[in-house]
C-alpha cells in the first residue's frame, strides 16, 4: 500500500498497519540474516556495498561477520562503518568474501582427467 493511500485511512488503522508491518519484519526478517558470535539479526536490505538491520534490534556491529540466507552462508564481511537512516542501521563493507562450496586445495591436483570432450565425428 503506498503512503498516499494511507492518508485516507483513519489514524488508528494507519497506526495498526505500521505496527503489523514492523512485527512482520521482526518475526520473519526474511531469509537473510547476519551472524555475530552466537546471535542472529534479520537483514532488511542487502547489496554489494552493505546491509541494513532494523534499528529496534540493531547492535553496534563491527569487525568480521557472516551473512546467511537460511542456513547457507553467502559471505564473510568486514564491517567498517554504521549509520542510522530512518528506522534502520546501515553497515558498510570494507571487505566481502564469497563463501565456497568446496574446501580450498593446499596443493595442485595431479590428476590427468580430460579438460573437455570433443563431440563424436568432429575429428578432421
Amino acid at each position: 500500500m503506498a503512503d498516499t493511500d494511507r492518508h485516507f485511512l483513519p489514524k488508528d488503522v494507519r497506526e495498526g498497519l505500521l505496527v503489523a508491518q514492523k512485527r512482520a519484519r521482526r518475526t520473519s526478517g526474511g531469509k537473510l540474516r547476519v551472524h555475530v558470535g552466537d546471535t542472529w539479526y534479520p537483514i532488511r536490505s542487502y547489496d554489494e556495498t552493505g546491509f541494513d538491520v532494523g534499528l529496534d534490534v540493531a547492535p553496534k556491529l563491527r569487525g568480521l561477520v557472516e551473512i546467511h540466507e537460511g542456513s547457507r552462508i553467502l559471505r564473510t564481511v568486514l564491517i567498517v562503518a554504521a549509520e542510522p537512516s530512518g528506522d534502520v542501521m546501515h553497515y558498510d563493507f570494507k571487505r566481502a568474501t564469497a563463501a565456497r562450496d568446496t574446501p580450498p586445495l593446499d596443493y595442485p591436483s595431479d590428476t590427468t582427467e580430460p579438460v573437455g570432450y570433443l563431440p563424436a565425428g568432429s575429428a578432421t
